[in-house]
């Protein structure tokens, strides 16, 4: 089991969340409009630093994993507007389910 932190640009949240369900991941969260800085700078959501970030944070399956995150290289790849997108993958050591 992995734990994948993604982070993107908020308008591509329900993108993001169809490539998670084509996958079957279940079990995640969604952090909508959340403040950060990229590539491009601050976005806090407002006029001096327009735009936010969306956070989902997953539990990825170990033989899904590699899918998932080649899913996520495809989305990126496609256009400019898609290139803050960026995942993290983190070991699970324990789970209470």
């Amino acid at each position: 089991m992995k734990f994948v932190h993604i982070t993107f640009h908020f308008e591509y949240g329900d993108v993001i969340e169809q490539i998670l369900d084509r996958h079957e991941i279940e079990n995640y969260v969604r952090h909508y409009m959340c403040e950060g800085k990229d590539c491009d700078g601050k976005h806090y959501g407002t006029q001096v630093y327009p735009g936010s970030s969306t956070v989902v944070q997953a539990q990825v399956p170990d033989e899904k994993l590699n899918d998932l995150l080649g899913d996520f290289k495809t989305f990126k790849d496609q256009k400019q507007a898609h290139r803050h997108l960026e995942a993290v993958v983190l070991p699970v050591e324990k789970r209470l389910k």
